[in-house]
């Protein structure tokens, strides 16, 4: 045993010469050893080292992270502890990062500390008894004491209770008002409530009223946000709540940029119009784009691509906020759309996307490292620390952190969550606007200009059939130039906002494992659209007044399994007699002159046997005849019984100036 041992820790060899091998004397260096090395090699060996129960030994680290000098603000209310709280979204303070050291349960002062660090020695006599520890443990305990990090980095540590030092995972102690800054994310309830704008035309449901409350609190403390509620819970009317809250406060009073895909920003107007009436909204986009005269409560709409192009110009703005909608378009840190958004600044980002993770979860960091930069550190040491152990299952730990880190800065809410469906309506409509793409305003403007020289030479049944004429080829434009132009061999993409539109909505619909009809009045629209999706890989199919009984039962069969997620329908050959009640959504595409056609038509998902709330879509492409059809549905209801019920028969009895007015292109291009 003695020549196994002495094989594995050579400083026993003299023992084996010796006449009673019972004691050895050990130089410094040699018990200096003993502490790390030596001892591994024995016990590989089977030799175990027993230390004298009298020496303290344990030398135990924690962090203690806090603003500069002792105490805690404990107490202080809630107006001081904003003022007191450095901006989250810049470096302008540095906190103490200091260390306490104990020995066992004893608790060392920096004197202490440095005697262990200057002895230089494995045994030094400290509060009358000996210790025993490795000088150089103790050499790089004293020189990580006087460490400073951001508060952005501090925040990191304490939320998950701890960090890491040269590759070793140490506790973490906050102080100050930064342990109360923990307490207050870590009770999202302790806040008191904001509550409603005032100046909202509109009244939340309780889970959005916590929405703003959370977004309210984030915000104030200088935070970012992500709101990850599902499709159709109002991410867009309480980030407009929120608007409103944070104009009622001097500090936060300042206009508010979106971001967001083009097809989306009609909607955008028409919510901030419709539940802030009175709130000033601009569009930046097109040619004739201006930030001048900016008001302190307004909201400016912009692309991502108008954002890429003009960052430096939106940079030069003081925005209270900066919002992102459909934010899984920045998930690639490395586009050039995400470098730029980082280079505006605000002093407080809100993130809204429906699917904050679609493959992995670096689109996950990409996405909070925007709204509060520096949370989960940089991409490669985030990949390592949490994402491969996360995805491959390997450190149950890495991801209990991971959540402590992110759930503060996150609200993912859910339809099939306790407290939200039952508060949804069965049924929820919403008209979605979108502009015209370049191509599609030059020929609605093209067609209306010589259609309406025609009709206004012509009298009875010729005028009567060159107004159907006009209203088709108008509305086959806003679908897409590719059916209005009859192109044998089209190309699909980037050529309609509708289509633009459809895409945004499917990809986050499918990414929440539902299912959705696409309702046209146009076999060849949906053709188009059939054929597009088989391009982008997603699976549809397509029902139409040509499809055969038998192939109509299958295809409602593989629809009702959920095998097909995207039912493309044919408004007249499905617009009656369907039992599709998979479908949480329906989408209508184009409008039809009669709602009553349109109701029968959403009427094949909410049907008996439907048990989730559907959401209804309609499709309008703005400042066209279709946003008038609209309107007067929406605000003229009594005359668009007389008027539309007829259909478009009761369009061609109108004078031409009335048709003029009808078919004008207002604004709404790009």
């Amino acid at each position: 045993a003695l020549r196994r041992a002495a094989r594995a820790w050579t400083p026993l060899a003299p023992l084996l010469s010796a006449a009673v091998p019972d004691a050895l004397d050990l130089a410094d260096e040699e018990i200096t050893d003993l502490l790390g090395t030596g001892a591994r090699a024995l016990a590989a060996a089977g030799v175990d080292v027993h230390w004298p129960r009298q020496l303290a030994r344990r030398l135990s680290a924690r962090a203690v992270i806090g603003p500069p000098g002792e105490g805690s603000p404990g107490g202080e209310s809630p107006d001081r502890f904003r003022t007191t709280t450095p901006s989250f979204l810049s470096a302008d303070a540095l906190l103490a990062f200091n260390w306490r050291f104990a020995l066992g349960d004893q608790e060392l002062s920096r004197e202490e500390l440095d005697r262990l660090a200057e002895a230089n020695r494995p045994v030094v006599r400290l509060r009358d008894q000996w210790v025993l520890i490795d000088p150089e443990q103790a050499r790089r305990a004293r020189e990580h004491q006087d460490r400073k990090v951001t508060p952005i980095d501090a925040l990191g540590a304490v939320l998950t209770g701890s960090t890491e030092v040269d590759g070793r995972r140490v506790d973490v102690h906050p102080t100050g008002w930064l342990a109360e800054l923990r307490e207050r994310l870590a009770d999202p309830e302790g806040m008191a409530p904001v509550g409603q704008p005032a100046a909202l035309a509109a009244d939340l449901r309780d889970y959005q009223l916590r929405g703003l409350n959370w977004l309210a609190r984030m915000t104030s403390l200088g935070l970012g946000a992500c709101l990850a509620d599902d499709m159709g819970l109002g991410k867009t009317i309480t980030l407009i709540a929120l608007h409103l809250h944070r104009q009622t406060a001097p500090e936060t009073a300042a206009p508010t940029l979106v971001v967001c895909p083009t097809s989306l920003m009609g909607n955008w107007q028409r919510e901030i119009e419709r539940f802030a009436p009175g709130t000033p909204v601009r569009r930046f986009h097109g040619g004739r784009r201006s930030l001048e005269d900016l008001d302190p409560g307004e909201f400016v709409l912009t692309t991502y691509g108008t954002m890429r192009l003009d960052a430096a110009q939106l940079a030069g703005v003081d925005w209270g906020m900066v919002v992102t909608d459909e934010a899984q378009h920045v998930k690639n840190p490395h586009s050039a759309t995400a470098k730029e958004l980082r280079t505006i600044g605000a002093r407080a980002r809100v993130a809204l996307t429906g699917t904050p993770v679609e493959n992995n979860l670096s689109e996950l960091w990409a996405i909070l490292d925007w709204t509060t930069p520096g949370l989960l550190g940089k991409l490669g040491t985030f990949r390592t620390r949490y994402a491969r152990a996360v995805e491959e299952g390997k450190d149950p730990g890495a991801a209990q952190r991971l959540s402590q880190l992110v759930r503060p800065f996150l609200l993912r809410r859910r339809k099939s969550d306790p407290g939200i469906a039952p508060e949804l309506p069965p049924k929820t409509e919403t008209d979605r606007a979108v502009s015209l793409t370049t191509e599609q305003t030059g020929l609605y403007e093209a067609v209306v200009r010589e259609t309406l020289a025609e009709i206004s030479g012509a009298d009875g049944i010729a005028r009567r059939g060159l107004i159907v004429k006009l209203l088709t080829e108008l509305k086959q434009i806003c679908n897409h130039p590719a059916q209005f132009l009859k192109e044998d061999a089209p190309r699909i993409p980037g050529r309609s906002g509708k289509l633009e539109l459809l895409d945004e909505l499917l990809d986050t619909i499918l990414s929440e494992d539902a299912s959705v009809l696409v309702f046209t009045q146009y076999v060849q629209m949906g053709r188009l659209i059939e054929q597009h999706l088989a391009a982008r890989g997603v699976a549809s199919q397509f029902l139409h007044g040509g499809t055969p009984i038998t192939a109509r039962e299958a295809m409602v069969g593989r629809f009702q399994e959920g095998e097909v997620p995207v039912f493309l329908l044919s408004l007249k050959a499905a617009g009656t007699g369907l039992n599709l009640t998979r479908a949480e959504h329906v989408v209508h595409y184009d409008r039809w002159w009669n709602p009553a056609v349109e109701a029968q038509a959403t009427d094949r998902a909410y049907r008996i046997g439907q048990n989730r709330p559907v959401q209804v879509h309609r499709l309008i492409a703005e400042g066209t005849i279709e946003d008038r059809i609209a309107d007067m549905l929406v605000r003229k209801r009594e005359l668009a019984d007389a008027v539309l019920g007829s259909g478009e028969a009761a369009l061609t009895e109108l004078t031409d100036s009335e048709l003029a007015d009808l078919v004008e292109l207002r604004g709404g291009a790009r």
